[in-house]
């Protein structure tokens, strides 16, 4: 059993990890500030509302509930829209605060290291799918930030041996099919949550962000992993990085892309109800394709895409929305 920190543990991905490592036998404590997170997500974990980059504070987690065995650090802003109109804040809350937490992780002398960091980094790679042998290339400050604390570990490391690993996730998506998790950002920017949203009736439409894109059907594709299978990658990541793993950078995804107007058809499938839409103009920061190729992680960890096929996905995400929203 070991003993962690985890930052961001009361949003979306962060709680479904967070729940995969308590039912692992691990033990674990939440810093999270509530911007984004939700305090009922953290169920089974102490709770510390706390900003990453708050230094005094953070140094007080450590003294207080450590020593930790391994960090995984979800705390983050993560809109790529967003991070173009507000790029200061994006290095502020992604870059600033993490070295603030790796320098404690360092002085702490911890085990493990293990970023939510994000397929972004790759900007438009001409090769579909992308391994993680395509340079890094991103388009959005959102992207710039993750990759910059990819950088800022792997410096690390060779300095001062702290083992990591970032998980570059393709598009989070779906519930916890045990129930009680599940997405809820406010204000929500994610297509499946939207596209729920519009069939269910509490929102007006469903804008589609471009449809000249050079795809089959003029809309963005992407690769939709489910978050059940994300927060499994970063419960392998950990104990492969406390076994003396070398860690690295790993892409996570099904291999499959799906385009945004065939999700809203697995949508209209798996809910029997209509969801309106309306075109609009692309979005910055937005490329036409992005696909992963995740058999790196899958040789090195044994881990597999299991949920993330399209349906699974809806299924799960609906469940969710009417369990929350008493529909």
């Amino acid at each position: 059993m070991a003993k962690l920190l985890v930052t961001g543990g009361a949003g979306y991905v962060g709680s479904h990890a967070l729940r995969a490592l308590l039912h692992a036998g691990h033990e674990a404590v939440v810093v999270d500030d509530l911007r984004a997170g939700h305090a009922d997500a953290c169920k089974g974990a102490p709770l510390v509302p706390l900003d990453v980059a708050d230094r005094a504070g953070l140094a007080r987690v450590f003294a207080e509930h450590g020593p930790f065995d391994g960090v995984l650090h979800f705390a983050a802003s993560i809109s790529v829209p967003e991070s173009v109109a507000r790029p200061l804040d994006y290095y502020r809350n992604n870059v600033e605060a993490s070295q603030v937490l790796i320098e404690a992780a360092v002085a702490n002398r911890v085990g493990a290291f293990v970023l939510s960091s994000t397929a972004a980094v790759y900007g438009s790679p001409e090769k579909q799918p992308i391994s993680e042998d395509a340079p890094l290339a991103p388009e959005s400050p959102y992207g710039a930030s993750k990759a910059m604390v990819e950088r800022l570990l792997a410096d690390v490391r060779a300095a001062h041996g702290l083992p990591w690993m970032a998980l570059r996730y393709f598009n989070a998506s779906g519930a916890d099919p045990a129930g009680g998790l599940g997405e809820r950002h406010d204000p929500e920017s994610h297509l499946i949550p939207l596209a729920l949203e519009a069939a269910a009736g509490l929102r007006p439409r469903l804008s589609l962000y471009g449809t000249d894109y050079a795809t089959p059907d003029g809309t963005c594709v992407r690769d939709y992993v489910h978050v059940t299978d994300l927060a499994e990658a970063h419960l392998r990541s950990l104990e492969l990085l406390l076994a003396g793993d070398p860690g690295g950078a790993f892409n996570l995804g099904s291999g499959r892309g799906h385009s945004i107007r065939e999700v809203v058809a697995v949508v209209e499938h798996v809910t029997r109800r209509k969801v309106p839409v309306a075109a609009a103009g692309r979005r910055p920061g937005d490329p036409a394709v992005l696909v992963a190729d995740a058999s790196r992680f899958r040789a090195r960890s044994g881990w597999s895409a299991r949920l993330s096929d399209l349906e699974t996905i809806v299924a799960t995400a609906w469940d969710w929305l009417r369990r929350w929203r008493g529909l």
